[in-house]
C-alpha cells in the first residue's frame, strides 16, 4: 500500500467515503505538489474544512491561501466556500446514516460474506445515485432535453460500460422518435461524425473523462457544428473541456466490481432523466410512438400458453 493509498484509506474509515473524497480521489494524480498537501489535510479529517478559515488550512497544509483556492477548482468546486457546503452537506448525512449503511466505500476482501457484499453494493449504488442527482442542473437538462426532442439527429459515444450506458439512453429516445445512433468503434463513430451539422447532438460517455476514443468522436463532432454534451464522473477532464454541455456523475471507485458497475448506473440513471425530460418536451408525440410500438411488440409477448409458444418448446413442455 502507498503512502497515497494510506492517507486515503484512514480518511475512508474516518468520514464514509464522502463526495469530496471521491472527487480528490479521481483527481489525486493530476493535482500539483501543493495542492496534493492541500488534500491530504481533507482527507484526513474533512471537518477541518468546516473549522478552519482558508488561510488556516493553507497554514496546516503548508502551502498558500491561492494554493487553496486553486485546489477547490481543481477537484470540481468554484471556491472555498462551495467545498464547505459540501464537507457540511456530506457531515451532516453521515451523522444521520442509519449504521447498516457504515460500509458504503469500504473495499471488498476475500473473506467478506455475500451480506456484506449485497449490503455494500446496494448502499453504494444507492449513494452514487443521490449524489448524481444532487449534483445535476435541471434548467441545463431540461433546455438540452428541448434540443434533443428538435435535433436532427443524435450520435452518442462510449467505449465498455459507458458504451452499453449510452446505447440505453439511445433505446429510449428511438422510441419515442429521435433518431440515433451509438459508436463505440472509433472509424464508426468518426464517419458518423463528420455527418452532424448545428442542429445534430453528439453525447459523450466516460466515466474518466479520459477515454481517447471517445474524445476523438467528440471533438470531430464539434468541428461540424453539432452541440457537444460530456457525461463524466470529472468535470475537470478533457472530455469535459471540449463539451458545450457537461453532465457530471457521482460514483464509488474503491469496490471490486466489473465495469465500474457504480459508473454505469449512475451513467443510466442521468441517460433515465434526460429520456423522461425529452419525453414530455413533445407529449402528444411520445405517446403515439410509445403506444405504436408498443402495439407492435405486443403478438411477441408470451402469454403462458403452450399454444403460443414455438413447437420445439411446446414439445419440450409436454413430452409425449
Amino acid at each position: 500500500m502507498t503512502g497515497t493509498d494510506a492517507v486515503q484509506e484512514t480518511a475512508a474509515e474516518r468520514v464514509d467515503a464522502s463526495a469530496v473524497h471521491n472527487r480528490i480521489r479521481a483527481k489525486w494524480d493530476d493535482l500539483p505538489t501543493a495542492s496534493q498537501r492541500v488534500a491530504a489535510v481533507v482527507l484526513e479529517d474533512s471537518r477541518l474544512v468546516l473549522e478552519l478559515g482558508v488561510n488556516e488550512l493553507a497554514e496546516r497544509a503548508g502551502t498558500s491561501p491561492a494554493t487553496v483556492t486553486r485546489f477547490c477548482r481543481q477537484i470540481g468546486y468554484t471556491g472555498f466556500v462551495a467545498l464547505r457546503m459540501s464537507v457540511a452537506t456530506e457531515l451532516g448525512r453521515t451523522s444521520a446514516r442509519p449504521d447498516h449503511q457504515a460500509d458504503i466505500g469500504r473495499a471488498f476482501g476475500p473473506d467478506d460474506t455475500a451480506e456484506d457484499v449485497r449490503s455494500t453494493l446496494l448502499n453504494g449504488t444507492i449513494r452514487s445515485l443521490q449524489e448524481t442527482a444532487a449534483s445535476l442542473d435541471l434548467v441545463q437538462l431540461r433546455a438540452l432535453a428541448e434540443t434533443l426532442a428538435h435535433s436532427r439527429h443524435v450520435d452518442l459515444y462510449g467505449v465498455g460500460s459507458s458504451a452499453l450506458a449510452a446505447e440505453a439512453l439511445a433505446g429510449r429516445l428511438y422510441r419515442i422518435g429521435v433518431v440515433c445512433n451509438v459508436w463505440s468503434e472509433v472509424h464508426a463513430g468518426l464517419t458518423s461524425a463528420v455527418l452532424q451539422t448545428e442542429d445534430c447532438v453528439a453525447i459523450g460517455y466516460s466515466h474518466t473523462g479520459r477515454t481517447a476514443e471517445t474524445i476523438t468522436m467528440l471533438e470531430e463532432a464539434s468541428r461540424h457544428g453539432s452541440l457537444t454534451v460530456a457525461v463524466t464522473n470529472d468535470p475537470g477532464s478533457p472530455l469535459a473541456e471540449l463539451a458545450d454541455v457537461v453532465i457530471q456523475t457521482s460514483a464509488f471507485e474503491r469496490f471490486l466490481q466489473p465495469d465500474d458497475l457504480a459508473a454505469y448506473y449512475s451513467q443510466v440513471y442521468v441517460g433515465d432523466l434526460l429520456y423522461v425530460l425529452t419525453a414530455q418536451v413533445d407529449f402528444a408525440r411520445t405517446s403515439t410512438h410509445l403506444a405504436a410500438s408498443a402495439l407492435a411488440v405486443a403478438p411477441h409477448r408470451a402469454t403462458g400458453a403452450a399454444s403460443r409458444l414455438p413447437a420445439r418448446l411446446a414439445a419440450r413442455r409436454n413430452p409425449v
